[in-house]
């Protein structure tokens, strides 16, 4: 449990950063219903093997777990496992802690619960993440390259350039404040594309919510069977409700 709730902090610390420097703008909503589909749980899957699990661990999470996502051990063993791994072993980084560290200024958090660790007031944690995934763009002014409008001045590069090209951030549109007319505001006006992708826009779009989709369910692995049973209780409340209901009337309907 301590180990959870450590690896739970450091999440939050590393990706969100102090609340000050996180973006203002609004969350993309996830499609939810992806959670709970096998075919985009397993490419998402795949997809963080290849492109996070260089850096992030997911050291709650055993490779064999994604059995219940419908892969078999075989097919577990000959898509997601590089280096000699065991199928039965943990998820854990590639990276070295002490690169890791002088590369990014501290280590890359655990992925384990980092889609419940984002949840708040804005969106679920599922929704940050949505959003923050697709929100990269080149800024030649930053260390590594790239920066983010959900967390501006991210030290995490963007990762997923090569599927969705390279983009900068158009001009910012100067508008009169509808509040002070002798102020100024900025507004985003989009992004230009500089290069092309491996993946169109939907195509991207649909590959980042299926990354996401794993990465919640990751986080709470049992929740489709928990929600299955929760709905197979409540029919059977249902029926010993009338049941009792019943008997309750044949027991007293002598009784004056």
């Amino acid at each position: 449990m301590k180990k959870l709730i450590l690896s739970l902090l450091v999440s939050v610390g590393f990706v969100t950063g102090a609340a000050a420097s996180e973006g203002t703008i609004p969350l993309d909503r996830f499609p939810a219903e992806k959670v709970s589909d096998v075919a985009a749980l397993q490419h998402g899957a795949k997809l963080f093997v290849n492109y996070c699990l260089n850096c992030h661990s997911a050291a709650y999470m055993r490779y064999n777990r994604m059995r219940d996502i419908g892969l078999s051990e075989e097919q577990i063993k000959k898509n997601l496992l590089f280096a000699g791994v065991k199928v039965g072993e943990v998820m854990k980084a590639s990276i070295d802690p002490r690169q890791a560290k002088d590369w990014f200024g501290t280590n890359p958090p655990d992925l384990s619960v980092i889609a419940r660790s984002r949840a708040g007031a804005g969106g679920g944690g599922a929704d940050y993440l949505y959003t923050y995934l697709r929100s990269y763009y080149r800024d030649d002014t930053k260390a590594n390259g790239w920066n983010n409008l959900a967390f501006p001045n991210v030290s995490m590069p963007n990762v997923l350039w090569e599927l969705q090209g390279q983009r900068v951030a158009k001009p910012p549109i100067e508008e009169k404040d509808p509040h002070d007319e002798t102020k100024t505001v900025h507004r985003f006006a989009g992004f230009e594309q500089v290069s092309p992708g491996t993946l169109d826009a939907r195509q991207f779009d649909e590959s980042v919510a299926d990354l996401v989709a794993f990465l919640q369910w990751m986080g709470e692995p049992s929740q489709g069977f928990r929600v299955r049973l929760g709905v197979w209780v409540l029919l059977f409340l249902g029926v010993f409700t009338v049941i009792a209901w019943r008997l309750n009337a044949a027991y007293w309907k002598d009784v004056k």
